[in-house]
């Protein structure tokens, strides 16, 4: 390996380090700490970029990649204890990993003490750390980076080492690379660090900036939907209001505006007021949970992760659903609602807030339990929490007001609404159905976190088959619960809601069915993942296929069957990646073209399998930091970065056979229509005869 390769080879791996695509969310400041008795501490710090985040170094194994701290000295050192973790922490359970995960955002500190063997002379303490990135979409090549310190014991130097500073000050590159480009390096470069053209990592053919075609789309950065729980809410509103606790009182509260006011614009402004205090009311109830997300900014990712919590969500769903069924009322304390309802009789404004508080506090029997779905749905669902409840109450608020409100202004719509009846119960016990079903979401996380695994998904499913043949049983009358009508008509409405049940049942029985790729697509993240199954399988491959890993053999396959060349960057730690294959490459119409229209390559960045010594070798990226080429994964990422300037995870290329780029290259989780848009882009043009 000649010295002149490897030193263009670093001269380009620093312009790709520091141009636009290669991300860098981590910036590293190295410390030595004197403390007594010859004892030192090593500090590494890490000062990450916002969304961005590293593992911790306790993850459980075949999840994502720990981060690795080794101090060594040629001088010699004795280690003392482990390595310490102190930052902003996060532990959650991971839906792709099927795992629980701690993960570290902002500021974290590794700490490391030791000793010097040889405490009359100076040492330099090397810190070696290998770490991988990652946001809510991407997953960065996990990066291994070298620094230097030397320590200069006191009883030499007269006088402690350097202290830890307190805050963070890492300078930023200052070298113009702007006008370097890959074509203005020399060929030494181009052949890459082996002794053959094949084995060199920089590929002159592979020129991502100008595919043969631009057709395809990009990932879009997946963000919070809050207008999702806005909908939730306004429906679940929609949903309480045909409730026997609700829906009687609209003619009751109506009549408070109009009866006695001769005064109608009066009345019409009161209604309104009544409507907006209706909204305030619900809004209002999501305040406390900002200010406990203030107090610990991490307390909504415990409350997801933790095995008693999520157990008692589970027995709360049930005692909800034992409610819905008529068994028992849920209530506030009456002296709550009686001391509001005497506030009424204040007027004006005050009187009309107390309505709004009454009506509130009256249906909270039935509201109660429709609350509870949307707080549980959003603490478990979301890193936000505190603004999806907000959302969420904010519609449901919105629906309340707008059906109270424009009644009040239309008194005469009154006569249009349905009677109080039976049916109103029959809404309830369809609910109190649907509450033990979330129920059982609770429980299966609470399974997942703790690793019992004894909710597997097909035991997940059938007890849903059960709940849902109870459902369809109640709707057409073969079952009836403490407030039904004994002697009740089945309606055409209860007839058409239990065809639809029977069909959910012939839905989910597919799930109980061994299958060649994953089933119940739309119920993933619902669902135990299909790793937690009776039927999964180690050692299937990917769904049935069998990629391979490396590129360079792969091209000579798709050379050989005239077919366009997949490159998948992915990793074995890589979340994000597990999902694109879970719930996109399975989908039927994205299956049959990964495995019969491409040659698939899937290049793992975190394969720790050691390269022969021969090609191991580190890259020097300046301020002490050097970069560690000794991994088949250290490998492919440095392939991947110097060809196609990226370093994320999951990234795709489609490549013809003769090396060349089709169309853009795509990152990240992204919808299945955007990845099928991509793929049949590129290999539309290959077939079309204009690739060459």
């Amino acid at each position: 390996m000649k010295f002149k390769n490897w030193f263009f080879l670093t001269f380009l791996f620093l312009f790709q380090a520091f141009s636009a695509q290669i991300k860098d969310p981590v910036k590293f400041k190295y410390n030595i700490n004197a403390l007594t008795n010859n004892e030192y501490e090593a500090v590494l710090t890490a000062a990450i970029d916002k969304n961005w985040h590293i593992y911790s170094q306790d993850l459980p194994p075949d999840s994502g990649i720990p981060t690795e701290l080794k101090l060594s000295s040629k001088q010699g050192i004795q280690l003392i204890g482990k390595v310490q973790e102190i930052g902003k922490k996060h532990d959650e359970f991971s839906e792709a990993f099927g795992a629980q995960i701690v993960y570290y955002s902002d500021l974290v500190l590794f700490k490391q003490k030791f000793k010097l063997k040889n405490n009359t002379k100076p040492a330099t303490i090397t810190a070696e750390i290998t770490y991988q990135t990652c946001d809510d979409r991407v997953c960065l090549a996990p990066n291994t980076l070298e620094f230097e310190q030397k320590v200069t014991p006191a009883a030499v130097a007269g006088e402690s080492v350097v202290t830890i500073e307190e805050e963070v000050a890492v300078s930023e590159p200052t070298q113009n690379t702007d006008s370097l480009r890959t074509s203005d390096l020399p060929e030494a470069v181009i052949a890459g660090p082996a002794a053959t053209k094949q084995e060199g990592l920089k590929i002159a053919s592979i020129d991502f900036e100008n595919p043969q075609t631009d057709c395809g789309v990009a990932a879009e950065k997946n963000t919070e939907n809050f207008w999702t729980y806005l909908l939730l809410g306004f429906f679940g509103g929609l949903i309480a209001l045909l409730t026997p606790c609700v829906f009687p009182m609209i003619p009751l509260t109506v009549s408070f505006f109009t009866k006695g006011s001769k005064d109608k614009a009066k009345g019409k402004r009161d209604a309104l007021i009544y409507g907006f205090f209706i909204l305030m009311i619900f809004v209002l109830l999501s305040v406390p949970f900002h200010i406990i997300d203030g107090i610990a900014g991490n307390i909504f990712n415990q409350i997801s992760t933790s095995v008693w919590l999520n157990i008692a969500f589970f027995i709360i769903f049930l005692f909800f659903a034992g409610s819905f069924f008529g068994y028992y009322d849920i209530t506030l304390p009456s002296s709550i609602a009686n001391k509001s309802s005497k506030a009424e009789d204040a007027g004006g404004i005050i009187g009309i807030f107390f309505m709004a508080l009454t009506l509130v506090i009256v249906s909270f029997s039935c509201t109660g339990p429709i609350l509870g779905s949307l707080l549980g749905s959003a603490v478990t669902g979301s890193s936000n929490v505190p603004m999806l409840l907000t959302y969420a109450l904010a519609g449901f608020g919105f629906s309340w007001a707008i059906v109270f409100g424009l009644l009040a202004l239309f008194p005469q719509a009154l006569q249009s609404l349905p009677k109080s009846g039976g049916w109103m119960n029959t809404v309830k016990v369809v609910l109190g159905f649907i509450e033990l079903g979330l129920a059982l979401k609770f429980l299966s996380k609470a399974d997942l976190v703790s690793k019992t695994f004894f909710l597997k998904r097909e035991l997940f499913i059938a007890i849903w088959i059960l709940i849902a043949i109870g459902l369809v049983l109640y709707l057409f009358g073969k079952i009836r619960f403490p407030h039904d009508d004994k002697n009740a008509k089945i309606s055409i409405t209860r007839k058409i809601i239990g065809v639809l049940g029977i069909g959910f049942i012939i839905y989910l029985v597919q799930g109980l069915v061994p299958a060649e790729r994953p089933t119940l697509q739309n119920l993933s993240g619902i669902l135990p993942p299909i790793n937690v199954s009776y039927l999964h399988k180690e050692g299937d491959g990917i769904l049935g296929m069998h990629p391979s890993h490396d590129y360079f053999e792969a091209l000579e396959i798709a050379k050989k069957e005239n077919k366009p060349l997949l490159i998948d960057f992915t990793g074995y730690g890589c979340e994000n990646c597990r999902k694109m294959e879970e719930f996109v490459w399975s989908e039927p119409d994205i299956l049959p073209i990964l495995q019969n229209e491409v040659v698939l390559a899937s290049l793992y960045i975190d394969d720790k399998e050691a390269l022969p010594e021969s090609e191991q070798t580190s890259v020097d990226m300046g301020n002490g930091q050097k970069k560690k080429i000794k991994t088949i994964g250290d490998k492919w990422s440095l392939f991947q970065q110097i060809n196609f300037n990226n370093n994320s995870q999951p990234h795709y290329v489609l490549i013809s056979p003769d090396g060349k780029v089709i169309n853009t290259p795509v990152s990240g989780y992204m919808p299945k229509e955007d990845f099928k848009k991509f793929l049949e882009c590129g290999i539309g043009f290959f077939k079309s005869g204009q690739a060459k």
